[in-house]
């Protein structure tokens, strides 16, 4: 009688370096590949994120032969008529930490199917990098990296010699159709893409990337946080190919601020809606009103901050260093709490991860991990002078400044030609809001020590 074990996929859409998926091939004789769609998640997910996803399992079939499942219900449900209908003895998955995914795989071993955990999305799990003094977690970044390389990682898994995978029924392929919308372009997605961009960047941006990633009109970054996000390429496979150079350490810095989140996530459940210091929720606010929806559009007469949310509206995807200035504009200039930002990444970003996401929004907005971080207020101009000085940036996603020089363009309103093609003026005076950001600060200050 033929064996089969079930492979359950959610964040781990590829086959290489998948423990998950050997432990399910070695277990069985076949495996039933599953991928079911949650309403929750998608009701939540803009449609560029969406349509990103339908892509990935689309690839994901593809590596496997055409036999994934797509189910659609109730994940008790759905795997427990898989298990019947197939008679398997297991369910694997990789683990989760995020507070949804843990709290959803939690719900179905409490209906009584048994999930075998082999992995996870990360390369160190959330939970074991603790401060050797007391076994408690890391609050800060540098001295968390500084274990985790310590604590050090698996090599990556090898890859399946051969998958032997039951064949779908029609009513099992229930792809979604979800389109790409119109007048916006994303990454390509799938395993394949993933590993190609890695290469590219290996070749053409790692040993440059410590001097260009923060460059917004470059090339600089590794472009890789959807396929991470999705687990079509996994943070292990990365990292094992990086030597001890400067720009590589300073990428693999960057991996180790996506586990960083992950641990505090996990450590601090609710820190992806609520403040992490709390005393920042008493903070005075302004209510969310036209300055939001200007924000939102970008139109709020800033060219830095309105080329990143452009570039988000139509790709889905914003440079690092810019996502820092914007929401710093939001909290800072705006006076608007950070999630209002967060919610609106969460809508449009394809590469959305919750612990990333809220935590990188909290450093940012000065209520996170950072050790005193309220006092930095990024300045747009200078910002936008330092990080695209040629203007090249700007001039791609805001086409109203594109006739403007360099010279010109990051402060469009000094020169008689800055609005003729229609840029809208300045919502706000920086220099005015940033004193008023600190004096709000103060007033929280002075409400902590009559306490």
């Amino acid at each position: 009688m033929t064996s089969r074990s079930i492979m359950w996929f959610r964040r781990d859409l590829r086959i290489c370096d998948n423990p998950a998926l050997l432990e399910a091939i070695n277990s069985a004789d076949e495996i039933v590949p599953v991928f079911i769609l949650d309403e929750k998640l998608i009701n939540q997910s803009g449609s560029k994120r969406l349509a990103y996803l339908g892509n990935s399992l689309r690839a994901l079939d593809e590596s496997l032969g055409n036999k994934l499942h797509i189910c659609v219900g109730d994940q008790v449900e759905v795997l427990k008529e898989l298990k019947a209908r197939y008679n398997a003895t297991s369910v694997h998955i990789s683990t989760e930490f995020e507070p949804y995914g843990a709290a959803r795989d939690a719900r179905v071993e409490a209906a009584g199917i048994s999930l075998t955990r082999t992995g996870s999305p990360y390369a160190v799990a959330p939970g074991r990098v603790l401060k050797p003094s007391d076994a408690t977690p890391y609050r800060v970044y540098t001295p968390f990296y500084r274990a985790w390389c310590v604590h050090g990682w698996r090599k990556p898994a090898a890859a399946p010699k051969e998958i032997k995978a039951v064949t779908p029924s029609e009513k099992d392929r229930n792809f979604p159709d979800w389109k790409i919308p119109e007048g916006t372009e994303i990454f390509t997605a799938g395993e394949k893409a993933a590993q190609a961009r890695w290469k590219v960047f290996k070749k053409d941006g790692l040993q440059s990337y410590d001097e260009d990633r923060n460059f917004a009109g470059i090339d600089g970054t590794s472009k890789l946080s959807a396929h991470l996000k999705w687990g079509e390429i996994h943070p292990r496979t990365l990292l094992a190919e990086l030597g001890e150079e400067k720009a590589h350490d300073v990428f693999r810095k960057e991996i180790a601020w996506r586990e960083f989140y992950a641990d505090v996530l996990f450590n601090n459940p609710g820190t992806d809606t609520e403040y992490y210091a709390p005393k920042f929720k008493e903070m005075r606010y302004d209510k969310p009103a036209q300055q939001l929806k200007a924000w939102q559009e970008g139109r709020t007469g800033y060219p830095f901050v309105d080329a990143g949310m452009r570039q988000m509206l139509k790709e889905g995807w914003m440079h690092n260093r810019v996502r820092m200035v914007v929401a710093s504009f939001l909290v800072k200039d705006l006076h608007l709490e950070w999630q209002h930002g967060a919610d609106f990444f969460m809508e449009h970003l394809v590469d959305f991860d919750v612990a990333s996401n809220a935590h990188g929004w909290q450093w940012t907005a000065g209520c996170g991990t950072d050790a005193s971080p309220y006092y930095r207020v990024f300045n747009p101009i200078e910002q936008g002078r330092r990080f695209d000085e040629n203007g090249d940036y700007i001039r791609k996603y805001v086409p109203e400044l594109a006739h403007l020089s360099a010279a010109e363009i990051h402060e469009p309103w000094l020169f008689l030609d800055g609005y003729s093609k229609g840029y809208p003026e300045r919502i706000v005076d920086h220099a005015a809001e940033r004193i008023e950001s600190l004096a709000r600060l103060e007033e929280i200050k002075e409400v902590k020590k009559s306490k």
